[in-house]
């Protein structure tokens, strides 16, 4: 196993145990070809690996998805990283508390943990280099001085390439369980919800406000994963790719309250979103960041269009 830690140019809070970054994700779809279309359009580095496709970021070598194909879309499971020096630690943890540790699914080399959560979502723990964030990223959005040109000709414009995975939003039956077990398990703090409605989670060793969120609905599923790029503009002109290429459906220009990010979502086929989002708030490591419970007018967007009617929908729950 290749030494990960956390005692070297890396910075660790001391004596906790939890994960500090999400990894990756998995998610089966009913066609390969249809997810490259529109992810590679979303500004993604797409890459054919075995029978399926690994999402990456230009300019990096981590892997922030797999992507496999099967009959229906399916959150298939989520990879969290920790320290090397806490994997025996955390081994202890879950055996401590009763959950049982499974072997990996088939197709996938792993020496990492196996575990369901509460309602059956499959999560691996590995040992893994940190890839949240240490510090606040930056926030491109600038003006210029009198006399120069602040926009671009339409024609000029680059394609908009996220920098890294930010998030991913997951739909859960039981949003309260869900922040008991991966706070409990994983170390996980909760950074605010809204009742029973939705939460929002952080790791402890340093990362933005939320790596991981819950939604509730009668099943497992994912709503959106969520890719950062540099300032508003950024997020403005990657709609327009998008757009141009007929992916049209989704939700913004907007902020968000919890998190504080702007944001656009894009429909992606199954029913689920590509949000590209910027400025989102972050929390140190030395911080102990004191969760809000909001009510549901004040925890979504602070401004932006109407939300879709259709945009908390779970298409994984219909079967």
């Amino acid at each position: 196993m290749t030494a990960i830690t956390g005692k070297i140019g890396i910075t660790k809070r001391p004596g906790e145990l939890g994960i500090h970054s999400m990894d990756a994700f998995n998610m089966i779809v009913p066609d390969l070809t249809e997810a490259e279309t529109f992810y590679r359009t979303f500004g993604l580095d797409v890459r054919e690996e075995g029978d399926g496709l690994g999402l990456y970021t230009f300019g990096s070598q981590h892997r922030w998805a797999i992507l496999s194909e099967g009959s229906r879309k399916k959150l298939n499971f989520l990879s969290f990283g920790l320290f090397e020096e806490d994997f025996d630690a955390m081994k202890k943890r879950i055996e401590a508390d009763g959950v049982k540790l499974l072997d990996a699914p088939k197709g996938f080399d792993s020496n990492g943990m196996w575990l369901h959560d509460p309602h059956g979502l499959l999560i691996e723990i590995k040992v893994a280099g940190k890839s949240s964030p240490s510090e606040k990223v930056d926030f491109l959005t600038t003006s210029v001085a009198p006399g120069q040109m602040g926009s671009m000709q339409r024609s000029k414009a680059p394609q908009v390439r996220p920098r890294r995975l930010a998030h991913i939003l997951v739909f859960t039956p039981d949003v309260l369980e869900s922040i008991r077990f991966y706070c409990r398990i994983l170390g996980l703090r909760l950074s605010d919800q809204s009742g029973d409605g939705i939460c929002f989670m952080h790791g402890i060793h340093g990362s933005d406000h939320h790596l991981v969120a819950f939604a509730k609905s009668p099943a497992p599923g994912l709503h959106h994963c969520s890719w950062d790029v540099g300032g508003i503009n950024e997020i403005g002109l990657g709609a327009m790719q998008m757009a141009d290429k007929g992916f049209d459906e989704g939700w913004g220009l907007g902020r968000h309250v919890l998190g504080s990010n702007y944001f656009h979502y894009v429909k992606d086929p199954w029913g689920s979103y590509s949000e590209y989002s910027a400025d989102i708030d972050y929390i140190p490591l030395t911080q102990d960041w004191e969760a809000g419970d909001y009510p549901a007018e004040d925890s979504i967007y602070l401004w932006g269009p109407d939300i879709p009617n259709d945009f908390v929908h779970n298409y994984e729950a219909d079967g």
